[in-house]
């Protein structure tokens, strides 16, 4: 583990990182000894920045949600991020790519919910009863480590690698709709770029939002009403430039453009 003087060092290096705009170096080769108790504390101390500012939770996501990319990276469980006010857009709003280093966009189903999960202990029953609804939604995942050189610790000091994230405006109650069995298309500028399905979420993505409601009550945090939840992309990340337009269809639920300048 780091000790205090170092925790904060890194998040400062984060910080920097996303105001200049200058991708830095995996803390992970930094700072050796890094843990991911370490990279939580890191995480929540540039949110606390976020918060100080004005900024306001509006939700969680969930990563690494994918088993491939679990093993990828040698764990054994996902790992979250904070989705502050500022990270919305909606549909029609030009996405400003300058705002990002190095941006990919994520298809989801996100979870929007009507009551509270408070952990632990909270089960797929408590998930289905909480969510008021789900939505289309396309996530920007963004990485302040130079080009996506990430290890679990990386990504979860970088607050899960967020950037942005649109809504789809149409929704869908969980009701007859089998969450694990949504088929997912992800097209740029037109052309059919990825498949998938919800499935790909652990299995079923409200297995991902329990594991959420049970890792933040770690830390003493609910998830609360209208709390937006990511649980896991259905299919691989693209990269995007300006130009570009990502378009996440779903069988049942619609779907949601993003466009980016």
């Amino acid at each position: 583990m780091l000790d205090a003087a170092l925790r904060q060092g890194a998040a400062d290096a984060l910080w920097a990182a996303g105001l200049t705009g200058q991708a830095i170096a995996p803390l992970t080769d930094t700072y050796a000894g890094i843990d991911v108790a370490d990279a939580y504390q890191i995480q929540l101390a540039n949110i606390a920045r976020r918060l100080s500012a004005g900024a306001m939770v509006r939700g969680h996501k969930v990563g690494l949600s994918a088993l491939a990319m679990q093993q990828m990276l040698g764990v054994h469980e996902p790992d979250y991020g904070h989705l502050l006010d500022d990270m919305f857009f909606f549909e029609n709003d030009p996405i400003p790519t300058e705002r990002f280093l190095q941006p990919r966009a994520e298809i989801e189903v996100a979870f929007v919910l009507g009551a509270p999960l408070r952990g632990p202990g909270v089960t797929v029953a408590d998930v289905l009863r909480a969510t008021e609804f789900v939505l289309p939604s396309i996530e920007i995942v963004d990485s302040r480590v130079a080009e996506w050189k990430i290890k679990i610790e990386d990504t979860i000091a970088d607050n899960a690698s967020s950037g942005a994230l649109v809504l789809g405006a149409r929704p869908s109650r969980l009701y007859g709709i089998d969450p694990a069995l949504i088929g997912a298309v992800l097209r740029k500028n037109g052309e059919i770029i990825e498949t998938g399905c919800s499935g790909a979420v652990l299995g079923n993505p409200v297995t991902a939002v329990a594991w959420l409601a049970n890792k933040v009550a770690q830390f003493g945090v609910t998830l609360e009403p209208g709390h937006v939840v990511m649980p896991g992309s259905c299919t691989r990340m693209v990269g995007v430039q300006a130009g570009d337009e990502i378009r996440a269809e779903f069988d049942g639920l619609g779907h949601v453009t993003a466009r980016f300048v």
